[in-house]
């Protein structure tokens, strides 16, 4: 399997899990949602907000790649997120919808890059204005990683509210294969 193999599998768990996480945060009350529970972004809402701001963030910076300037051309067009920890949209409908269209955007993203394109070196600025010259396909692993890291945190707010999402684990996706 190539690395943009493993990538799109990357691609289709976030938005599996996206959708899972999602939904289970559906079941729960506008102040459920919004209850510091003393995670790194407070509530449940505010960790959701947070994944939002960083992808919108990260798929910005991957726009800079020359062979991803159509595909991510309308996430560049998005508002430039003002934090970390800036909520997007303070109610989980609005946020969904954006979560689900930042999801199609990042398979479709993934879908049209090459083993070439992999290997370029992104220069790009931080939040605070700090300049890195980092290798594309690492950044692209940090991205995913970062998105797994944070709906663990969520995953966990929803276990504390009372709602299980289930299987989590990426295993679930990837296919059984024939013993050679």
């Amino acid at each position: 399997m190539k690395l943009k193999d493993h990538f799109g599998l990357m691609a289709t768990y976030n938005q599996w899990m996206n959708e899972k996480i999602y939904e289970a945060a559906g079941r729960l009350s506008a102040a459920d949602l919004a209850k510091d529970r003393r995670a790194f972004f407070g509530s449940l809402l505010g960790t959701l907000n947070h994944l939002v701001v960083a992808d919108i963030l990260w798929l910005k910076r991957f726009a800079e790649h020359p062979a991803c300037s159509i595909s991510l051309r309308e996430v560049v067009d998005l508002p430039q997120p003002t934090g970390l920890d800036q909520i997007v949209f303070d109610d989980l409908e609005r946020l969904a919808e954006r979560r689900v269209w930042l999801d199609q955007k990042i398979i479709g993203w993934i879908a049209g890059l090459s083993d070439e394109d992999l290997d370029i070196i992104l220069t790009y600025r931080n939040s605070k204005g700090v300049t890195f010259h980092r290798r594309y396909s690492s950044l692209i692993l940090h991205f995913f990683n970062h998105q797994t890291h944070h709906r663990g945190q969520a995953s966990t707010l929803l276990s504390q509210a009372g709602k299980d999402i289930g299987v989590t684990d990426l295993l679930a996706l990837i296919p059984d294969e024939a013993h050679v």
